[in-house]
């Protein structure tokens, strides 16, 4: 089985869609559009599209699960209920950096979250990438980032990922018993048009990385090796996630932020969520269990 060619299942037309997270309970998939401040949703059995507004920027949601989530919002984690639309908040982030925002995150096979904050401005190295423990307290695992991405685990949650985006670098971490990051180094460098955004990991351990400016994602080898690209029609690839029955179709979020009104027409889809099949599965998506109860 070869890599398909993508295809829009939702020209929903997001400024910044991010952060596309597979449910097989719902068989459906949820993404954020951050600069729209909007959650969305697909229900891949009925094509049903829902949409609820954010009260600011959502970076990202992470499953609480019985369609409950964290939701990273600028100025910490809240809980969104799927349910009411209604957003409580959980914990306070980087208070003493209000130019900063939550970006990016996921949840390992542990049930712990890990998520990014960056420089709304993206100018500053300000942001981090965070772990929240069992008891809910966030631990600075890396900082000095000004754009930061893609989190994502190893199928043996002994290596993570994490793009710093502006230097085109994506990093490998070795994960500790108890969540620590050690060993930091790069594990592949973006060579060709486009910077890291979000990725993931799929069950044979290789990495796949959306390129924002691109027009593709990058598969790499757990070696670090360049093995083949997904081609797209529009510029701004932000993440993907693997879904579906058999975690081989990948669900793609896209961006027209930073297009002219020129490059916005010859890219009529950039903004929508795509798909496309994968020769290998994806790992199953993890409810956030440590840390914050439902």
């Amino acid at each position: 089985m070869k890599t398909s060619t993508p295809v829009c299942v939702w020209p929903v037309g997001a400024e910044l869609a991010e952060g596309p997270l597979w449910q097989a309970e719902e068989n459906a998939v949820y993404f954020v559009d951050i600069k729209g401040r909007n959650i969305h949703r697909l229900s891949i059995a009925t094509g049903l599209k829902e949409t609820w507004p954010a009260p600011a920027q959502p970076g990202f949601v992470a499953p609480l699960g019985d369609g409950r989530f964290v939701c990273g919002l600028p100025d910490g984690l809240y809980r969104f209920d799927a349910g009411t639309g209604q957003f409580s908040i959980l914990k306070e982030v980087e208070a003493h950096l209000p130019g900063n925002r939550l970006n990016d995150g996921f949840v390992d096979a542990s049930g712990h979250l890990w998520f990014g904050s960056m420089d709304d401005a993206e100018e500053q190295p300000t942001g981090s990438l965070y772990r929240a423990s069992n008891d809910g307290e966030l631990a600075v695992q890396d900082s000095g980032y000004v754009i930061t991405n893609g989190p994502a685990m190893s199928p043996d949650g002994r290596t993570l990922y994490h793009n710093d985006t502006l230097r085109r670098v994506v990093y490998a971490f070795e994960v500790s018993e108890d969540g620590t990051l050690s060993g930091k180094r790069t594990f592949a460098s973006i060579t060709g048009d486009g910077y890291p955004d979000g990725m993931a990991v799929d069950a044979d351990g290789f990495v796949w990385v959306a390129l924002f400016g691109g027009w593709r994602i990058e598969r790499f080898s757990p070696d670090g090796k360049f093995v083949e690209q997904v081609p797209f029609p529009c510029a701004n690839i932000t993440k993907l996630a693997f879904g579906g029955d058999d975690l081989r179709t990948a669900y793609v979020s896209t961006a027209w932020k930073g297009l002219s009104q020129e490059e916005r027409l010859k890219q009529p889809l950039a903004g929508g969520l795509f798909s496309f099949r994968s020769p290998t599965p994806g790992q199953p998506q993890a409810h956030c269990t440590k840390g914050f109860s439902q």
